[in-house]
């Protein structure tokens, strides 16, 4: 099945190919040439062009089962979509207007899934804690009273950002009674001060019922290193609302490797994804197709 051309059943986040190539049919042909019949439109520092998409899905038969919402804006720091969740009214506004644009080009695509990545904590105070600890997560050399404080901030942090939990509830259930077609799955965030957390995913889930979740094994994986709730935790307790899954190894120190390589524990995965989650392979774009395709036969090895 990993034979360059022979149909594989998952989906390849274009995010894959960073800037290698400009075009969207560029891409599709790419994926197919390794085998995906199935891409998601990931983020990347320069989105690709769209022509050609619709000639080259007719050439292919590729679909597009989901989009990150922000895949069509560059990655040149903060992006609107992440402020889902401001108390700035404008802020808001330019954020779920952002979503409205992603939306209405996916209808276009005949693409009926957006995942949400969320946003962080506003609070100034709270901003510069974060800041600090991530400095001396990027030292190194601390163990088990980092971990301590980043769980202690965590708890704080989802605590005392109630507010922005709630707006962005609100905002996703705007966008959600707009676009009553559009399935929306809310991804977990990597950094500490991400306000979407592993208590607060709960919260949000449990205010809205439509609402779906995405599991990305890398940002956890990572999280979990920094004593933070684990790969199981988050499994056990949103499994049953997972949508799909971005799929890619890590270590504590990189995400986005190529599965296989890193520390994360595949069978866990495996054994908690729901038969019909999508399956997306988001492998960092400085990894090639080699290694690409050596993910697929280690996911297939594995019983994906």
């Amino acid at each position: 099945m990993t034979t360059p051309g022979i149909p594989n059943a998952y989906s390849l986040s274009t995010s894959c190919f960073g800037t290698r190539l400009p075009s969207i049919q560029d891409q599709i042909f790419a994926a197919v040439g390794m085998g995906f019949r199935r891409i998601e439109l990931g983020l990347n520092e320069a989105p690709p062009s769209m022509e050609g998409l619709d000639e080259s899905r007719r050439e292919t038969g590729v679909t597009i089962p989901s989009m990150v919402v922000g895949c069509r804006d560059p990655l040149n720091g903060s992006m609107a979509v992440e402020r889902l969740g401001s108390l700035v009214p404008e802020e808001c506004e330019r954020a779920l207007n952002s979503v409205r644009r992603h939306v209405r080009l996916a209808q276009r695509w005949g693409c009926n899934t957006i995942v949400v990545r969320g946003t962080k904590a506003e609070e100034p105070v709270l901003r510069r804690e974060a800041e600090g600890l991530s400095q001396r997560i990027s030292r190194g050399g601390e163990n088990g009273e980092l971990k301590e404080d980043v769980r202690s901030f965590v708890q704080r942090m989802q605590r005392k950002a109630y507010k922005q939990v709630e707006q962005f509830c609100r905002s996703m259930h705007t966008l959600s009674q707009e676009a009553p077609s559009t399935v929306f799955a809310v991804e977990p965030g990597r950094e500490i001060d991400e306000l979407i957390a592993f208590e607060s995913m709960g919260w949000v889930l449990d205010d809205l019922p439509n609402l779906k979740y995405w599991h990305d094994v890398g940002s956890i994986h990572q999280r979990e290193t920094l004593g933070l709730a684990t790969q199981g935790q988050w499994l056990d307790a949103y499994s049953p609302r997972m949508l799909g899954v971005h799929l890619q190894d890590a270590s504590a120190e990189e995400a986005e490797l190529p599965i296989g390589t890193g520390e994360v524990d595949f069978k866990l995965i495996g054994e908690y994804l729901p038969k019909a989650a999508e399956r997306v392979l988001e492998i960092g774009p400085r990894h090639g197709r080699a290694e690409i395709l050596a993910s697929v036969q280690y996911l297939i090895d594995h019983g994906f």
